[in-house]
């Protein structure tokens, strides 16, 4: 039997993502964001969901671009960090001794230790209520080849150790039980 609680948002694991945001010769800053999710594939949108009293929501309107950087087990301490203390108060790429990497399609740097970074141009803002969603195109990928298999230009990025984030923990995604379409595939 189930018990009936209040509405809240429950929708659990989450990418744990880190932002980064500003520009690479100015101001920059990263945040640590868990609303976040794909929209559309083609065009190739996603949204972050920021309340608008943080630090980088301010970085994000006046620049109208970002970075989603996922994450993996080895930057937890540094993901989390990232979510608790401001930009405000600290330089978080020099706390968390993080790679502050150029972007290519935008201003805004990347995480070099990041398995996958995504470089994206804000859409549109929608209010939500105490988050703003930053509806944003997806202007560039860019992959570890750490995680590129040489032969086949394939990207594993399971192997990559990411991260996912569950009601208030992070947690390292576990073992791979099947993929796309594996429950209606023809056994040979």
């Amino acid at each position: 039997m189930k018990q009936s609680w209040k509405p809240g948002t429950m929708v659990y694991p989450l990418p744990a993502a880190l932002i980064s945001c500003g520009t690479y010769e100015g101001v920059s800053n990263l945040f640590t964001v868990a609303w976040t999710g794909t929209i559309c594939t083609n065009p190739p949108m996603l949204y972050i969901s920021v309340r608008p009293e943080r630090y980088s929501y301010g970085l994000i309107r006046e620049t109208m671009e970002f970075t989603l950087n996922l994450t993996t087990a080895s930057m937890a301490r540094a993901t989390d960090w990232c979510g608790v203390r401001s930009g405000r108060d600290y330089d978080k790429w020099k706390e968390t001794g993080l790679t502050k990497e150029h972007g290519v399609k935008v201003a805004c740097p990347s995480v070099g230790e990041s398995p996958l970074s995504i470089e994206c141009r804000v859409k549109s803002i929608m209010s939500l209520g105490s988050h703003d969603m930053f509806i944003a195109d997806v202007l560039n990928v860019l992959a570890d080849e750490n995680y590129i298999d040489a032969e086949t230009g394939a990207f594993d990025l399971g192997a990559s150790g990411l991260m996912a984030y569950s009601h208030g923990g992070y947690y390292p995604l576990g073992e791979k039980i099947g993929g796309f379409g594996f429950s209606v595939k023809k056994k040979k």
